[in-house]
């Protein structure tokens, strides 16, 4: 071998490791998208036709809410034959399902508009809203949780574990009103109520306006990130592959963050995909306390009103959110975490 192989040797070693990693990555990236199709596209199917279904199960009209109660048989069919409701339910299904695949969830029946639209509007601000609830239940349950794995067994860690669980038990529409009673009413420190859009009134006034109901709804996300993590961090400690670290002269700073930490995250990961969907779901009475218009609101309004099609709305949409936030989940525990990575 020449002097000029020699050092290049060790370069090439690198570089095919590096593309090996690479292509392993990719496949566990490929993998979990096949799998979440797999699962997603059967669902969605069966799903959508049970969410249509409800609609002849409902005995629900838009007859009956336009007309009234003490509408005559011929209103009424004339009417649903506006409607296309006199038609086949399978021709029926059929066009809401093609709508469906465009973008369209139809027609609202008590005021005519476009429902997509609709919930758009309900949805920025509820996903706002969750999303930041989501940003301040990770950052707050992994300080909690780290902070107590580090310090097990001390009165630190007993403190943190009694502080969670008081979060959790407490109900988010009571945090609400305390949080409005303090902060908004008492100090003046935030809006007690509404909406602004970052677009409109600035970055800022969106923030304000958001963080109390936020603070509100990630009291039970602090509560199970916080837990989960700590268990699987204390668990993770107790590995062999922990004692080795140790036997070998490790930092406790290098064990915790290259072997403690990573293969302690699935837990709390797993608990997120989870979280997600219920905050938006839980969203209603908050939003009813703070005086926000938003996804939840709209599909309480619409159930009370009878308004089948944007319930029906409601539903996909609420599908929709749930598959795509596990599927970025499932993404970010095959590329983080090694026990996830194995079982790709």
């Amino acid at each position: 071998m020449t002097t000029a192989e020699a050092p290049a040797a060790p370069a090439l070693r690198r570089g095919a490791v590096a593309r090996t990693r690479l292509r392993h990555t990719v496949g566990r990236v490929l993998g979990v998208l096949a799998r979440s199709v797999a699962v997603f596209v059967p669902v969605f199917l069966v799903t959508t036709f049970v969410t249509f279904a409800l609609r002849s199960l409902s005995g629900l009209s838009p007859a009956r809410i336009q007309l009234g109660e003490n509408a005559t048989p011929e209103a009424i069919a004339r009417v649903e034959a506006q409607w296309g409701l006199d038609r086949p339910f399978l021709a029926q299904y059929g066009d809401w399902f093609t709508g469906l695949l465009h973008g369209e969830l139809g027609t609202s029946w008590t005021n005519g508009a476009d429902i997509s639209t609709l919930i758009g509007l309900g949805l920025g601000v509820s996903l706002s809203v969750a999303v930041f609830a989501l940003v301040i239940g990770v950052v707050v349950g992994f300080a909690l949780g780290t902070l107590a794995a580090l310090r097990r067994t001390t009165w630190i860690d007993r403190a943190v574990t009694g502080f969670v669980t008081v979060m959790s038990v407490m109900p988010a529409f009571v945090v609400g009103i305390v949080l409005v009673t303090v902060f908004a009413v008492g100090l003046g420190w935030f809006p007690s109520a509404g909406y602004v859009p970052a677009q409109q009134g600035g970055v800022g006034q969106w923030l304000a306006h958001i963080t109390l109901p936020a603070i509100a709804l990630s009291f039970d996300v602090v509560a199970d990130v916080a837990r989960q993590l700590r268990g699987s961090l204390v668990a993770a400690y107790r590995e062999n592959y922990v004692t080795g670290a140790v036997v070998r002269g490790l930092s406790p700073r290098r064990i915790f963050f290259t072997h403690v930490l990573r293969n302690g995250l699935g837990p709390a990961l797993a608990t997120l995909g989870l979280k997600f969907p219920a905050l938006v779901g839980a969203s209603v009475v908050t939003e009813w306390i703070f005086g926000l218009q938003g996804f939840g609101r709209f599909a309480n309004d619409s159930a009370q009103a009878g308004d089948v099609p944007a319930v029906q709305g409601v539903l996909v949409v609420s599908i929709v959110l749930v598959v795509a936030f596990n599927l970025i989940v499932n993404l970010v525990l095959a590329r983080v975490t090694p026990a996830s990575q194995r079982g790709v």
